[in-house]
């Protein structure tokens, strides 16, 4: 009893942090000057983390099961994977966009998880004959690492195409007639309307728009295989569970679909058929088919997935 209360205290202190970071994160791309912000953001984001692990762990070791058999858990586990990738991320980019922007995210996770799952949704169970093997831990955690890999690379791919459509689209098409041009030829073109102060910001401006859209690409590239290795994994568990490698269960065709979205992408990129705006608006469509993939047919109906549905 003890320690359910200190589960739920965890996730509930979880949430009210999620906002404080929230404020920080805005207030800090606000008043950047204010470095105040950018510490409290951070080390917020990190008692987060350690709040929603410990609020797993303590249903690991009650339940004596890796806790990933239900949906509530599954969301915890989400949130505490895109925790994880968003402190490694600020580490290396030192820059409150990442986590103004996988922020409100993890605050809708847990509000959803928290809120709006009916109370007998969040209990611990015993595990249903299927999900009792080894390949829970695997097969689930790998899913998920991936889906936190593919919504923060997407996230950043929507922050690219914001950027671009509101500070570069028309300076491009009024000095190209709508051809594509490179960095350094817009920045020549330019140079005989700006001064040297408009010139370094504009160019300050498209080096942020590259570091954005390369960071979306990498991550990508990251969650990629994560999510190959998942599916893979996935097959075999199937085919130990239930006699079928693959079912087409609606959870089994929306991940194949959301591999081929990000397949498609990472194609483009490799053999650079595509740059820019048309990767990341499919990207963005990624964005939208992972939610779909992992929340949405939950929604739909019973499937072989069925440990998942909402009624």
């Amino acid at each position: 009893m003890t320690s359910n209360i200190i589960e739920n205290n965890c996730v509930n202190i979880s949430f009210a942090l999620l906002l404080i970071c929230l404020l920080s994160y805005w207030c800090d791309l606000t008043f950047p000057k204010i470095h105040w912000f950018k510490y409290t953001s951070k080390i917020t984001t990190i008692i987060i983390n350690i709040l929603i692990g410990t609020s797993l762990g303590i249903r690991w070791v009650n339940m004596q099961y890796f806790p990933l058999s239900n949906l509530y858990e599954s969301l915890l586990f989400l949130t505490w994977c895109l925790t994880c990738i968003q402190i490694i991320l600020e580490q290396n980019t030192n820059s409150p966009i990442i986590g103004s922007l996988i922020t409100p995210i993890e605050l809708f996770i847990v509000a959803f998880a928290s809120l709006s799952l009916p109370s007998d949704m969040q209990q611990a169970s015993p595990l249903v004959p299927a999900l009792r093997s080894n390949w829970l831990m695997m097969h689930v955690t790998i899913m998920m690492l991936s889906y936190s890999c593919l919504i923060i690379g997407s996230l950043l791919s929507i922050l690219f195409l914001i950027i671009w459509k509101r500070q570069f689209k028309t300076i491009l098409i009024s000095n190209s007639g709508g051809l594509p041009v490179s960095k350094q030829t817009l920045i020549s073109q330019e140079q005989t309307k700006f001064n040297n102060k408009a010139r370094n910001k504009l160019y300050n401006r498209m080096n942020i728009l590259e570091s954005i859209d390369n960071l979306s690409y990498r991550i990508i590239g990251l969650g990629f295989p994560l999510l190959t290795i998942g599916i893979i994994s996935g097959a075999v568990w199937a085919n130990e569970a239930w006699g079928s490698y693959w079912s087409w269960d609606p959870k089994e065709t929306w991940a194949l679909i959301t591999w081929l979205i990000f397949a498609s992408y990472l194609h483009a990129r490799l053999n650079k058929l595509w740059q820019g705006e048309k990767p990341a608006i499919l990207a963005s469509i990624g964005f939208l088919i992972v939610w779909i993939c992992y929340l949405g047919v939950n929604f739909l109906g019973k499937g072989l997935h069925s440990y998942g549905w909402i009624p």
